[in-house]
């Protein structure tokens, strides 16, 4: 008997939860994406060893160190708008603060998402707001653009442990 009431409680809880995300299909999709990125951006920067966060592939390009602050403070910016939500009150962070901090600051931006878009669902769109230097565009199109800035912030993280002979989070084997 205890076989089959744990048995029907599995099959009701999968199905719930099967009905949310194909309620929901867009902003399950997001948080999916956002535990599979964090997973690989925090690899991927526990990875890169301390002296070398002041790494650049050229001049031009950002350091390893202001790689991290960049997604913190993109995720930051973007999950509290999509979850319209306030900004968490953070330091702001320094390419000299190092490695520690700067991964930790990185994971509490992803920590922030998580919950913050845990409570978002796929009603709101539409709705248009300010996203960033005056530009307007929709729930959506922030959800998008937190998608494809991970997948980017992630394939820099990835070129520049390459570069350092490191493999990235992606590429090891399990």
């Amino acid at each position: 008997m205890k076989k089959v009431f744990v048995s029907v409680a599995l099959l009701l809880c999968s199905a719930v939860l099967f009905a949310q995300e194909t309620k929901n299909p867009v902003s399950s999709a997001v948080r999916d994406i956002l535990a599979r990125q964090q997973k690989n951006l925090v690899a991927a920067a526990e990875e890169m060893p301390a002296d070398k966060y002041d790494y650049k592939a050229t001049p031009q390009q950002m350091s390893f160190a202001h790689l991290t602050i960049h997604v913190t403070e993109t995720n930051n910016l973007l999950c509290a708008k999509v979850a319209d939500v306030p900004e968490p009150k953070t330091a702001e962070a320094k390419e000299s603060d190092g490695k520690d901090k700067l991964v930790a600051a990185m994971k509490s931006s992803f920590d922030f998402c998580s919950t913050a878009l845990a409570k978002v669902d796929d009603s709101k769109l539409g709705d248009e707001f300010e996203l960033f230097g005056g530009h307007k565009g929709t729930r959506a199109m922030a959800m998008f653009i937190i998608t494809n800035a991970l997948a980017d912030h992630y394939s820099v993280a990835a070129m520049y442990l390459r570069l350092n002979n490191l493999l990235p989070p992606t590429a090891q084997k399990k």
